[in-house]
């Protein structure tokens, strides 16, 4: 296990779409989530009642191997079911999430310009609870690249990521590909704040499966047909505290920007990250 690599020690990492936004840099570290996401009130075309919420209590950790290469584990936990509605009689209850792992390398890293490319794979194992739409089909890849960009001395930066999901067994879960964008401005040399968006777009749909026309984001994946063609675009705000160079705390308030909100209504994700 090797130290991460702080000579990018001015970046903080993205919060949104946390399972598939992944930070460009080579990082050792643990980093606690937990996230409040509220349904809306109608599921999909046919206006399916839902509503409720569910919070995520997560554990994400990554482990920098070689001076480029790192392990990173990015979905795991508890999710507990307050949902209300279809949600709650048909689909979901509380139970332990899938986990995902895999790999990830910097293939670029110019400190004097402040610019990072990555790239790498997640499986995501289906090992979760199948209550909690969890453990569905045979699991599913995630190929991504991610990028970073220093701006103005360090006071500012962007980030970005696209991601292709790819399941094993796509009769019973929808592809997807999705574009996550980050921007920071340092306030204090303590304190950053920031703004994130993201664009998930469903490529194919599950075979079988409730006609729901929502599928579920990164926390759970309902499995349902109607859904290919799909465009849904969120968007947050937030801020960050860093002590120091090994201790980075946020919060952060999501909420979509299209007419399509698949299955959020708005969401508060708490991250803190223990770097080594």
């Amino acid at each position: 296990m090797r130290q991460s690599d702080h000579c990018f020690d001015d970046f903080i990492s993205p919060m949104i779409d946390f399972v598939h936004f992944e930070d460009p840099r080579n990082l050792t570290e643990l980093r606690p989530i937990f996230v409040t996401h509220q349904f809306p009130n109608t599921l999909g075309p046919g206006n399916i009642p839902a509503g409720g919420s569910v919070q995520l209590f997560a554990l994400q950790f990554r482990i920098a191997l070689t001076e480029r290469l790192s392990l990173i584990a990015v979905k795991d936990g508890y999710i507990l079911d307050n949902s209300e509605g279809a949600l709650d009689t048909l689909v979901l209850d509380s139970g332990w999430a899938d986990v995902s792992a895999g790999l990830k390398y910097n293939f670029i890293r110019n400190t004097q310009t402040g610019t990072l490319v990555s790239g790498g794979l997640t499986y995501e194992i289906p090992l979760g609870s199948e209550q909690a739409a969890q453990a569905v089909g045979d699991g599913e890849f995630h190929f991504f690249a991610s990028g970073g960009q220093r701006l103005w001395g360090g006071n500012a930066h962007l980030l970005t990521s696209f991601g292709w999901q790819l399941p094993v067994d796509q009769s019973v879960q929808s592809t997807t590909v999705h574009w996550n964008n980050h921007f920071d401005v340092k306030l204090t040399d303590r304190v950053y704040l920031f703004t994130e968006n993201s664009w998930w777009h469903w490529v194919d749909e599950a075979e079988v499966g409730a006609a729901l026309g929502v599928s579920g984001q990164d926390l759970i994946n309902l499995g349902s047909t109607n859904v290919e063609g799909n465009d849904l675009v969120t968007h947050n705000v937030g801020m960050k505290y860093k002590p120091n160079r090994n201790v980075e705390a946020g919060v952060a308030y999501e909420f979509p920007l299209t007419e399509f909100k698949d299955v959020i209504e708005d969401r508060v994700t708490l991250d803190l990250i223990l770097r080594y």
